[in-house]
């Protein structure tokens, strides 16, 4: 059913662009994705493009366009044809967060909103051999060891998140610039940085091959998809809480 709402979706937007709907799509449809392979967002529109092929009976294509946060993959939609055939797959950090750059588009006027494809949970993650196992571990050592934990900031939640643990503890990080999730989680697991905040359907396969260590679910609550990891409430840090989502944009006509 979610698939069929998307293609009508994407049949409803041609319409606004002023393209008869029995001739939309006859063409190629290009999502595009904020930040480059192998991150969340890309593992989402990759999927998504597979299921929607079908329905639609055109190609859909990704299209990575990383950097500044995802805001110059939006800002090239923003500027694309209002006709349905470009399209990014948005979240949190690019339809929201984003705010805290300088844009050349309004995230409000420039947009038309498709659909939401989902909510996820978000992990807090670190290489093997940070010398903590749980939030409570983490804090500690974290405080013995002032400003020396390395924080990947690949997009605007992992920044929130790293900003938010400093305020709620008392502690400091380094902030490390990434591209996007896809090259963090690499040099996660080669030991080259300490923490990561990602989707957790990004970070549980490699939790589950023992590469790296879940420290703690940003959630409320725990997730029915990992029930053995715990939340920030029960590490000790209440209101620690980050959760992403995804969602499909296009350029408003």
């Amino acid at each position: 059913m979610r698939k069929l709402i998307i293609a009508i979706a994407l049949t409803a937007l041609a319409g606004i662009a002023g393209v008869q709907a029995q001739t939309y799509p006859s063409r190629q449809i290009t999502i595009v994705v904020p930040f480059p392979p192998g991150g969340s967002t890309d593992v989402v529109g990759r999927i998504m493009a597979e299921k929607m092929r079908p329905l639609l009976g055109q190609p859909v294509i990704i299209e990575n366009v990383g950097g500044a946060g995802g805001s110059i993959a939006v800002g090239r939609v923003a500027r694309a044809a209002p006709d349905g055939y470009t399209i990014d797959i948005g979240q949190w950090d690019t339809h929201v967060g984003s705010i805290i750059y300088p844009l050349n588009y309004d995230l409000q006027k420039d947009f038309e909103p498709i659909g939401l494809i989902s909510i996820n949970p978000q992990l807090m993650v670190a290489k093997k051999a940070l010398p903590a196992d749980d939030l409570k571990g983490l804090v500690a050592w974290m405080k013995a060891n002032p400003g020396k934990i390395t924080f990947v900031n690949q997009n605007v939640a992992g920044q929130v998140s790293g900003i938010l643990l400093q305020q709620l503890t008392g502690t400091q990080v380094q902030f490390i610039p990434y591209r996007g999730a896809g090259p963090a989680m690499t040099d996660l697991i080669s030991g080259q940085v300490d923490l990561l905040v990602v989707q957790g359907a990004v970070a549980l396969p490699q939790v589950r091959g023992g590469t790296i260590k879940a420290i703690v679910n940003l959630s409320p609550s725990r997730s029915a998809s990992m029930p053995d990891i715990p939340t920030s409430d029960e590490g000790g840090v209440p209101g620690l809480y980050m959760s992403g989502w995804f969602g499909f944009f296009a350029p408003k006509s």
